[in-house]
């Protein structure tokens, strides 16, 4: 692990700061909480039973979070995750739809429901379920990407 993998590891995965842009930005926009009363970002990074993800606001957007649910779902450890581009997410032939429901999310703020194909790693497929997709928005209104969340995943 370079020094600056670490870093970011350290500083983004259970950081307090990025744990209130996750969860404030879903409560302010979705109006629900994004983890129960009393959970912290260690909770939310290593043992949430959901699935969590971010993105920069890079032109090719970079992933800049996946918790230890997404990691198992995708395949990546922390460094591929946040190595890669979220579009690598989603088979070249998923992309358009992809980016058509991010292009919404950046137009009304979320969309919840979100079901679509995704491909791990090894290049396994999989349907993400109730998805709920969201803009990371600070308490000031300023964008630092987007993120996502889904309880359930199946093969196809």
């Amino acid at each position: 692990m370079t020094p600056s993998s670490k870093r970011r590891f350290v500083t983004l995965s259970t950081d307090p700061q990025f744990f209130e842009l996750l969860t404030g930005s879903y409560a302010r926009l979705i109006g629900a909480p994004l983890v129960p009363p009393g959970k912290d970002a260690d909770w939310l990074y290593r043992d949430a039973p959901f699935a969590v993800v971010a993105h920069n606001t890079d032109s090719d957007p970079m992933f800049i979070y996946a918790n230890k649910a997404a990691q198992t779902c995708f395949e990546y450890s922390w460094e591929e995750f946040t190595s890669l581009p979220s579009r690598l997410s989603a088979e070249a032939p998923d992309r358009a739809e992809r980016q058509a429901l991010l292009d919404a999310v950046a137009r009304d703020g979320f969309l919840s429901g979100y079901r679509g194909v995704r491909v791990a790693k090894s290049g396994r497929r999989l349907i993400i379920e109730d998805g709920v997709v969201w803009e990371l928005l600070d308490e000031n209104g300023l964008r630092h990407g987007q993120a996502a969340t889904f309880r359930s995943w199946r093969d196809i």
